[in-house]
């Protein structure tokens, strides 16, 4: 049996961190595995293709809910990245961390060391900000996040008139205050997408001690007693590992691989005839997603980015980029938004992702003609979901129930931002250019019955799946794992994604989960995380 020291499952925006910092010392034998291909599709590196790898499919895995009666019995779909980069490779390239309160909270809630002071010095380690310096930034790291090199008409429109409807406007989203509008920063460099893998799995490729396999599945980890020693893949070759295993493939995959390999809710293990490593029934459960909800206007003239993929302006616009890195395609499309408390919390609870035109999703389709895109999205959902495997079968898909909506305060949380996000539609610097509102028909706000129907109806995700491996106190029967990360009850056995979080953050979750993995690592190897 090939043996190696580390063994990584998922080579996605956690998977390449680790990767890094695992492989850093040479005596350390790494093993990163990804279920997809390599991140070798040109569209992933231009900022403003993105979507051209979400339509072809290749890269990504779209993962179908059952029917949820909260979004009017349609599935939840949570296209997720299956390439090396994962997410980070297919996302909007939006550089956020979340709200101060977000990590103090999990600290109140049993996970030590995790409040806003203990992970700050992690973010500002990954960091080289190309603007922003000081407390709250770095200037070192290998994530290198820059400012809008691109900033279309509508966007800029979009930050005026939210300042005509009394939100402040704020240049930093990651600084002292998270609330305000304008423009966001992303992970890119020099006009290109900076993934993950290229910040951190670049440089790593290069050291004889990382193995890489694409392409490659993980059916289950393998024990020796309570220890875990290895994987086995789905075509039942087994892989051993000597220190430990770390499993960072994402909140839809990685509670599965936990039940497959007999950690989950015994009762529902051993009726499916999985021997029983560890009794924890929060495997796979609190399940959290960010839903936004559309509010779209019609421009007056055609000026937003529909067509501008098509026949000469795509040429033109792909010249312009190859030849100087500027222009349309530099940007990363979602440029403008912002964070709102609407409920007068003192912390925002909705946040706005404005595109320049008119968006479907992937059960709709996009309105006809030019226009903009505001949509207003709850930051801490209250409804919580589950992920519980059908049987034995890796090939088997999962039972995934997002319970979408399900608790009453998620809906009026959006009833509040699509009221606010019609009230920025309509304040003077949008009103000059908008013709007409497409969604919601005219009239809906002032209907609380048919506004909320329209919720439900449209409500999609943001693509932040989370939660299903709670970190938490090993007293508490919903958590999964420490705060260390390791696995409760288990040894050499460790989660490192956006599965460990108690509660979603208030914000993009790439970040963070590159965050999560730089502590990981610093737990697994006792190496120090300097700012």
């Amino acid at each position: 049996m090939t043996s190696y020291d580390y063994i990584i499952v998922g080579g996605g925006s956690s998977g390449c961190v680790l990767a890094n910092r695992l492989s850093e010392k040479p005596d350390h034998k790494v093993l990163l595995i990804e279920s997809g291909r390599r991140d070798a599709d040109p569209f992933i590196h231009i900022p403003a293709t993105f979507f051209k790898v979400l339509e072809k499919g290749i890269d990504v895995h779209g993962y179908v809910s059952e029917p949820e009666k909260g979004l009017n019995d349609r599935p939840q779909i949570v296209p997720q990245g299956n390439v090396i980069g994962g997410g980070s490779s297919i996302n909007a390239m939006i550089y956020i961390r979340g709200h101060r309160n977000d990590y103090d909270t999990w600290s109140q809630m049993g996970c030590q060391g995790w409040s806003y002071e203990d992970v700050l010095p992690a973010f500002r380690s990954l960091e080289n900000n190309g603007s922003l310096n000081g407390k709250y930034h770095g200037r070192s790291g290998t994530l290198h996040v820059s400012d809008a090199r691109h900033r279309h008409p509508l966007s800029e429109a979009f930050v005026k008139a939210a300042v005509e409807a009394g939100l402040p406007a704020n240049g930093d989203f990651n600084g002292e205050n998270q609330d305000g509008v304008g423009f966001y920063q992303s992970t890119t460099f020099n006009g290109r997408r900076w993934s993950s893998a290229q910040a951190f799995l670049r440089e790593a490729e290069k050291r004889s001690n990382l193995t890489i396999m694409t392409e490659t599945r993980v059916a289950r980890v393998l024990f020796d007693g309570k220890r875990a020693s290895g994987v086995e893949l789905v075509d039942g070759t087994k892989i051993s590992a000597t220190r430990e295993i770390v499993l960072t493939a994402g909140a839809l995959a990685t509670p599965k691989i936990l039940q497959l390999s007999g950690i989950g809710d015994a009762t529902h293990l051993s009726g499916l005839g999985i021997p029983v490593v560890a009794d924890l029934p929060g495997v796979g459960a609190n399940f959290q997603d960010h839903l936004e909800v559309p509010v779209q206007g019609e421009t007056r003239d055609p000026i937003s980015i529909l067509g501008q993929d098509k026949g000469i302006r795509a040429a033109l616009h792909m010249a312009r980029y190859m030849l100087t890195k500027q222009g349309l395609l530099s940007s990363n499309v979602v440029e403008s938004g912002g964070f709102v408390d609407t409920a007068g919390t003192g912390q925002p609870d909705i946040q706005f992702h404005v595109l320049p035109v008119l968006v479907g999703f992937a059960d709709r389709e996009p309105e006809p003609g030019h226009g903009l895109s505001i949509g207003p999205c709850f930051l801490r959902p209250r409804s919580r979901g589950s992920v519980t495997i059908r049987s034995a079968d890796p090939a088997e898909s999962a039972v995934f129930n997002a319970n979408a909506l399900s608790d009453p305060a998620d809906i009026e949380t959006l009833v509040r931002g699509v009221e606010l996000a019609i009230r920025i539609l309509e304040a003077p610097s949008l009103a000059r250019i908008v013709k007409r509102r497409v969604l919601p028909g005219p009239g809906i706000e002032k209907d609380p019955v048919a506004l909320r129907d329209y919720i439900r109806s449209t409500a999609k995700t943001v693509f932040h799946p989370s939660g299903t491996a709670k970190m938490g106190r090993a007293d508490d029967r919903t958590a999964v794992v420490g705060p260390d990360l390791k696995v409760h009850g288990i040894e050499g056995l460790r989660v490192s994604d956006a599965s460990i979080m108690p509660t979603l953050v208030s914000g993009n979750t790439n970040a963070p989960t590159m965050m999560i993995a730089a502590r990981a690592a610093a737990f697994m190897t006792g190496k120090q995380i300097s700012a």
